[in-house]
């Protein structure tokens, strides 16, 4: 009788370790450090509080993509650098500040600048001007230009006044459209004069910047935008996509996107022709170019599959108005923490784990694109890419095709062992059209090409009122904006999903993923 039940129970371990992830002692491995000796706050506070913000073609890109190689081998993972493309220059940020003196109304200013602009020449003060709408204002004031901080139109979001061809182009257009305006206007002014009628006066076109070129020429110290709070800042991608940009044609007039409510006060006190004054010290650098970046991949290889993968990703890059603390911090640091729990756990997963932090999602998806381009023949035998790329929020549950819900169910109830107080469900997901084109995260590139993508669903379920749109791309995706216990949680239960899918004992179904 006890032959007989030991048997079974050796059948019946057999049979659920071949369909699962087959390596309980490493699950539970990875559970009990992810409660007791998480680190991937650790792993956030370097990257963003050591090195910062991170552009492609900086030195603080640079020296993370080093520091996580360092951490990687640390863990006896193998890894390695995969050039991902090159810039025609490079570019780091140093402290910035700004203020107002003269008049009643003495302040520190709160502005911020895209990156890949220019900086000030030390400390620069001069007086303020609204800039002008039509060739007759920009002649009279164009003496008067000259060390003069201008005050543009529009509202900023992110970007810096266009210095392309096809924004000088539109700018002629629009003068010339405003020459016939006007011309339209003055007949209109004589009708209504001569005729006692009251026709409307037809508006001038507006750009921000329409005289830009004139208006740098005359020797203005640099371009003022109004900005809504939180200031958001991209980057001169029109800089860094012509093909004729070198170190020795870089702009050298600031770009300064100064908080709405500031702005206000000082074009009223420029109306006002008050007598004060607006002084900068803005240390952005360039670097000689070409300048690569790289995309940092890490590895657990696979013991029966080799040559079949499970990724976990997230991209490196972040803008350097911050440090990238969420975009996408909340990325890199689940996952390289997933892979530290993998690493230390002893698991010998049968398909191959990579961990890749893309480079240049931010400047277009480049770290990604470039991948996939290099590594084209192995795209059909990706299990699943994990991307994260959002907020802090935990993962509560995933949706995946019917072919793939048995296994992910299987693989998943690991996951209601880490926290009693965090849900998790896997539910079905409904076929999908195929997508032709890429969306706004590097998943997507992967999505083009058939990869199953499927990400974790996330929620706030402890009330942390955490809101995505008040860091996306502004000075306040921070360190300080993460929530611990969530992501602690996220790496957690990245590792023990990417490992379960890494055993399967067959590689994931695609079938029914995508519309017929």
């Amino acid at each position: 009788m006890m032959n007989k039940m030991c048997m079974a129970a050796i059948i019946a371990a057999s049979l659920y370790a071949g369909t699962t992830f087959a390596q309980p002692a490493a699950v539970k491995k990875i559970i009990e450090t992810g409660q007791t000796d998480n680190r991937v706050m650790h792993q956030l506070d370097i990257l963003t509080n050591r090195f910062g913000g991170r552009v492609i073609g900086s030195d603080a890109y640079e020296n993370a993509a080093e520091w996580m190689m360092r951490e990687y081998k640390r863990w006896g993972i193998d890894v390695r650098l995969e050039e991902a493309g090159e810039l025609p220059v490079g570019f780091n940020r140093g402290p910035w500040f700004g203020r107002l003196i003269g008049g009643d109304q003495a302040m520190d200013l709160h502005f911020v600048t895209p990156s890949y602009t220019s900086g000030t020449k030390g400390l620069q003060r001069g007086h303020v001007l609204i800039e002008p709408r039509t060739q007759e204002e920009l002649d009279r004031m164009k003496h008067q230009l000259k060390g003069a901080w201008v005050l543009i139109s529009g509202e900023n979001v992110g970007w810096p006044v266009d210095r392309s061809a096809k924004g000088d182009s539109l700018r002629a257009a629009i003068k010339a459209e405003n020459i016939e305006i006007e011309k339209q206007n003055a007949a209109l002014m004589e009708e209504n004069w001569s005729k006692g009628t009251k026709h409307a006066m037809k508006p001038l076109r507006e750009m921000p910047g329409l005289f830009y070129k004139e208006m740098c020429e005359a020797g203005a110290l640099g371009f003022i935008q109004s900005a809504p709070v939180p200031l958001r800042a991209l980057y001169d991608r029109a800089l860094l996509n012509d093909p004729h940009t070198t170190f020795d044609n870089l702009p050298e007039v600031c770009d300064i996107k100064l908080d709405e409510h500031q702005y206000k006060i000082i074009k009223q006190m420029v109306k006002e022709r008050r007598n004060f004054w607006l002084e900068f010290d803005i240390r952005n650098h360039f670097k000689l170019g070409p300048v690569k970046y790289h995309n940092v991949v890490a590895s657990i290889k696979g013991t029966k599959y080799p040559d079949e993968y499970v990724i976990i990703s997230g991209h490196l890059d972040s803008y350097d108005v911050a440090t990238g603390g969420i975009d996408c911090g909340t990325g890199i640091g689940p996952m390289m923490e997933a892979a530290r729990m993998i690493a230390l756990s002893g698991a010998k997963p049968k398909r191959t784990i990579l961990f890749v932090a893309f480079a240049g999602e931010e400047f277009g998806l480049l770290g990604a694109k470039s991948y996939v381009k290099t590594h084209a023949k192995e795209l059909g035998k990706i299990a699943n890419l994990f991307n994260r790329d959002g907020g802090p929020t935990p993962p509560v549950g995933i949706s995946v095709p019917q072919a793939m819900y048995d296994d992910f169910v299987e693989v998943c109830k690991p996951v209601k062992e880490i926290r009693a107080d965090y849900p998790f469900e896997v539910k079905v997901a409904k076929p999908f059209k195929r997508p032709t084109q890429s969306g706004g995260t590097d998943a997507s590139v992967f999505a083009v090409e058939g990869v199953p993508t499927f990400g974790f669903n996330t929620q706030d379920i402890k009330g942390y009122n955490f809101s995505y749109g008040e860091i996306w791309h502004t000075e306040r995706d921070l360190y300080t904006k993460n929530i611990p216990e969530y992501q602690e949680h996220a790496a957690t239960v990245t590792a023990v999903v990417a490992l379960g899918i890494a055993n399967l004992s067959k590689q994931l179904s695609r079938e029914g993923m995508h519309k017929k």
